[in-house]
């Protein structure tokens, strides 16, 4: 085959929902048509999905067995698309994995000052460093493992976000941020309806599955993974003090 597998991890560059579908949807399918009508099929496509499509479930737990809700134009087109990842591939005789991802951090996506200077608003931060998604995207081939299936990508520790920052600000040799309630910070009414979703919405994503599957994450939690982003944040205030 031209390929043996197919890993669909686009991205909409952070536009609305019509540029998502786009990019998500009829993208995906094209790439489906494409592989699906060559003499010879991979066996495999991943596609990357989020764990936005679980909706808001109050800080309880999620995994694979809960039933997405998605409550937002642009996650609403993430479960068009797992839908197409899974029944679109299987229709050419492709098997489908939808590897839904946490929040993704690393180089260039840490954050780190959004933290520290706050105000920090309340609720669970799922996350997962960007070379386990990696990571586990190549373990699920290499294992042969959730064809047809979902699979969650988060790290072992889903943290609340007061506590992450607090942490963080601990150290980084900092004050400790300014902390919201979800009240607080709807009261202030500069929200969109989408970013006060956003805001309201709190879970907890389980890994439960893909460590039983045997995956070992590089960064189990976000201490191990914010270390060289720490250290960088350090060096640079003892040179500014």
């Amino acid at each position: 085959p031209d390929a043996d597998a197919v890993v669909f991890a686009a991205s909409s560059g952070g536009r609305g929902a019509e540029a998502a579908r786009s990019v998500y949807v009829d993208g995906l399918r094209n790439v489906i048509d494409e592989y699906g009508s060559r003499a010879t099929t991979p066996d495999r496509l991943v596609y990357t999905s989020s764990t936005g499509v679980y909706g808001d479930h109050g800080g309880a737990w999620v995994d694979e067995e809960t039933p997405i809700d998605p409550t937002t134009e642009k996650t609403r087109v993430l479960a068009e698309a797992e839908r197409v990842a899974i029944e679109g591939s299987d229709e050419v005789g492709i098997d489908g994995t939808v590897a839904r991802f946490a929040g993704l951090y690393g180089p260039d996506r840490y954050r780190i000052d959004r933290y520290l200077d706050g105000p920090v608003t309340a609720g669970y931060l799922n996350m997962v460093h960007r070379d386990d998604a990696a990571g586990a995207v190549r373990f699920v081939l290499d294992a042969d493992a959730t064809r047809g299936e979902p699979v969650l990508v988060v790290d072992d520790e889903p943290v609340d976000k007061h506590a992450f920052a607090d942490w963080l600000a601990d150290a980084c040799g900092v004050p400790r941020p300014v902390k919201r309630s979800k009240a607080e910070r709807i009261a202030d009414g500069d929200l969109s309806a989408t970013a006060e979703r956003r805001v309201r919405t709190s879970k907890r994503c389980s890994n439960a599955r893909l460590r039983e599957l045997g995956y070992a994450f590089s960064y189990p939690t976000f201490r191990e993974g914010y270390r060289s982003a720490i250290r960088t944040v350090r060096t640079r205030n003892e040179r500014h003090s």
